[in-house]
């Protein structure tokens, strides 16, 4: 399993800050993280990978 920082995710094309990024969870619109320790926390990738699939879906739905 691999994980992903926020500085990935930026890497990845996900620019929201922190405090935005929490928002969504908060919601359930974005993947839980995991609390590697102390202040640290990252994603897992695959769980990233299937909610951008998701976002591009939800794009191809809205033009047909």
């Amino acid at each position: 399993m691999r994980v992903l920082s926020h500085d990935d995710l930026k890497a990845r094309g996900i620019p929201y800050s922190r405090f935005y990024i929490r928002q969504l969870v908060a919601k359930g619109q974005f993947p839980k993280p995991v609390r590697l320790g102390g202040n640290r926390v990252a994603f897992v990738e695959d769980e990233i990978d299937a909610w951008l699939r998701k976002r591009a879906a939800e794009r191809e739905d809205s033009a047909a």
